[in-house]
């Protein structure tokens, strides 16, 4: 009942340019979204709703492209990941694992719990396929033959990046003390 009310939606803003109708979409995805966002950014707050705001940009300006082959939400998790790894394109990132660990540890709040700092530290350690694949399964939810259409990879490819992205999560924490 809910993807027949995206498809409404959808349908209101490419028809009639319902700005309404898109501000429910955007309601409805943005803690999702931003969420998937704050997970490969590893809690870059401020990028991480830049990246979310783009996101809901090109999807208003592509909607009419939308096809129903997949539910809305896969689709806008595909222009979420486009986004994101065109940003990472774009800034050519070459930091290597322990410069991305201390600028993390460096821009925690005090707010910030230390499970949640291991737990991104835990994702720096992973590689970026890895990593998006972790979030997207293991914090959003999501199933192994969505994130194949999320991300253009293969399921046995998903399947592989998560297996490998878990065993490394997992002796990492264990060395953190998370053996219970």
């Amino acid at each position: 009942m809910a993807e027949l009310n995206d498809i409404a939606l959808v349908t209101q803003v490419a028809v009639f340019h319902n700005k309404r109708a898109f501000d429910q979409l955007v309601r409805k995805y943005q803690s999702p979204v931003r969420r998937f966002f704050l997970n490969q950014t590893l809690g870059d707050e401020q990028l991480s709703d830049d990246l979310a705001q783009e996101t809901f940009l090109k999807a208003y300006l592509n909607i009419t492209k939308f096809r129903g082959l997949s539910s809305f939400s896969t689709w806008l998790m595909r222009i979420a990941y486009n986004v994101f790894y065109d940003d990472v394109r774009a800034k050519k990132q070459t930091e290597d694992v322990d410069t991305s660990i201390s600028a993390l540890r460096q821009s925690a709040s005090a707010g910030d719990s230390n499970l949640k700092m291991d737990i991104y530290t835990a994702l720096a350690l992973l590689k970026p396929d890895e990593r998006t694949c972790i979030t997207l399964q293991l914090i959003d939810g999501y199933p192994i033959d969505q994130i194949s259409k999320i991300t253009g990879v293969p399921e046995n490819t998903v399947k592989s990046h998560l297996r490998r992205g878990k065993e490394k999560m997992t002796i990492y924490l264990k060395q953190n003390g998370y053996d219970r």
